[in-house]
């Protein structure tokens, strides 16, 4: 197992399975996405906050990376009108 971290990450979806929750999160400064595992079901992620996440990369057969912990990213702050882009989209779903 390796170590990640990244930073300035941006909540795209959440998914909730019956072993985990899986987080599509993205970088805002390298457009990089991450497919983030959360199998303790214990963050709390919301869509209106950058986030800096690190964890483990467990690579079986498959790349996982495994998040071991979450903190909001306070370097950092989205643009006040993304805000108002994400609180009507999540109205309209």
């Amino acid at each position: 197992m390796f170590n990640f971290s990244a930073n300035h990450l941006l909540l795209l979806s959440r998914m909730e399975y019956r072993t985990c929750v899986v987080f599509l999160m993205k970088d805002d400064s390298t457009r990089r996405v991450y497919r983030l595992y959360d199998f303790t079901k214990s963050q709390t992620i919301t869509s209106d906050h950058y986030y800096c996440v690190s964890g483990k990369v467990n690579s079986a057969d498959k790349l996982y990376l495994v998040i071991e912990s979450v903190k909001r990213d306070t370097k950092h702050s989205p643009d006040p009108q993304l805000r108002l882009d994400w609180t009507a989209r999540e109205k309209r779903i």
